[in-house]
């Protein structure tokens, strides 16, 4: 059994604890270490961040022995080959410029940086440094992607030509005492890293260039929908983050992406996160865990009359992609896939130059907004 010495930056936040904490690096310690060739490697955390308080609390509750708020002095422990950042993303730049200074493999939340500029200049110093790195693309590994991603493989859509992406949920803004918020209050602040693109247009730059084609061109609606809201002490504050997006993606491959992204939207659809392809020869509706097929040999046959009630139920004729394997957390298996990275130099595509592509695709959505038109993405 080989140790891997992994410094989890900024990960008591609620994404950081459950995700990348308890459900990937406590999750393989838990199965026995993960095996990398003829050697099996544990993970050996420690826990870094600002308030000490919270450090405490988070490494008794999940039986870690390490925690610090000496960063410092942890980035000088040559036995930490690994640093990992899931602290605001106002403050990552600084924290991966000490870590790639210090020898570490960098891997670390999108986005990466608040600008694309920052984002792309901390990749080319990574890679200048010669350390390995990656930035977290999670989606990519949900069960009900990876259920699509078989059905193209075997050519079920035939031609795609279009793609209707719906995600988000109602988030309650405090007002009321038995409805209390269920987001953090700075997801609502531009100044502390806040808004709905350049948090989800992060995942949809590489969802689509993945799953569809690489983007090319993107035109983009945004609205702070509601403007003011209460934070976590009860006290209300003034919205300045975008908190709903609505955009049109062009792709390389012809196929048009159109995604809504809301927290003012009260679901009424299979998951919090849909997306409807549809091909020449059949459509898919797929959610985050689930998805559902309907080939062409079984579509329906509507007549457009308003004056009655459908003869056709539209929920038919779908058929549910089934579980012909077991699905483990996304984040867990990405982090699976950079220790291999790491440790044997397994091929890793997602590193810290694709999150920066996503960072400059919000980027480039805050423009379409701005100036009112279709705005071209570089190809990189």
């Amino acid at each position: 059994m080989k140790p891997i010495g992994i410094i989890l930056n900024g990960v008591t936040g609620r994404m950081g604890t459950n995700q990348h904490l308890v459900r990937s690096i406590l999750a393989i310690r838990q199965q026995g270490g993960l095996r990398i060739g003829d050697e099996t490697y544990m993970p050996e955390p420690i826990l870094t961040g600002r308030n000490e308080y919270k450090l405490a609390e988070l490494a008794k509750k999940h039986g870690v022995e390490k925690y610090t708020t000496d960063l410092d002095s942890v980035l000088a422990d040559p036995f930490y080959q690994i640093f990992f950042d899931a602290s605001g993303t106002p403050y990552r730049i600084g924290f991966l410029e000490k870590a790639i200074a210090a020898g570490k493999h960098i891997y670390c939340e999108k986005p990466t940086s608040d600008s694309a500029s920052e984002a792309f200049r901390i990749a080319e110093v990574a890679e200048k440094a010669g350390v390995k790195n990656g930035t977290v693309q999670d989606k990519l590994w949900l069960p009900g992607l990876r259920k699509f991603q078989l059905l193209k493989e075997q050519g079920f859509f035939g031609e795609i030509l279009s793609v209707r992406g719906e995600f988000g949920y109602w988030v309650f803004t405090g007002d009321y005492e038995g409805q209390p918020i269920q987001r953090p209050s700075w997801n609502y602040r531009s100044e502390d890293g806040g808004g709905m693109i350049v948090d989800m247009h992060c995942h949809w730059r590489y969802v689509i260039d993945n799953l569809f084609g690489n983007v090319t061109r993107v035109f983009c609606k945004a609205a702070t929908h509601i403007p003011q809201r209460f934070d976590e002490q009860g006290k209300p504050f003034k919205c300045t983050a975008d908190d709903s997006a609505y955009a049109i993606f062009e792709t390389d491959t012809g196929i048009t992406c159109q995604f809504n992204s809301s927290w003012n939207v009260r679901v009424r659809r299979d998951d919090l996160l849909t997306m409807q392809v549809d091909g020449t020869k059949g459509s898919a509706i797929v959610g985050l865990r689930k998805c559902w097929a309907q080939h062409e040999s079984v579509t329906p046959r509507p007549v457009w009359n308003p004056d009655i009630d459908s003869p056709i139920n539209y929920y038919d004729r779908w058929t549910e992609v089934p579980d012909q394997m077991n699905f483990e957390n996304a984040f867990k298996i990405q982090w699976e896939l950079f220790l291999k990275h790491v440790v044997a130099d397994e091929p890793f595509r997602w590193t810290l130059r694709e999150g920066a592509k996503g960072v400059e695709l919000a980027e480039l959505s805050w423009k379409s907004h701005e100036e009112g038109r279709w705005i071209d993405v570089p190809v990189r």
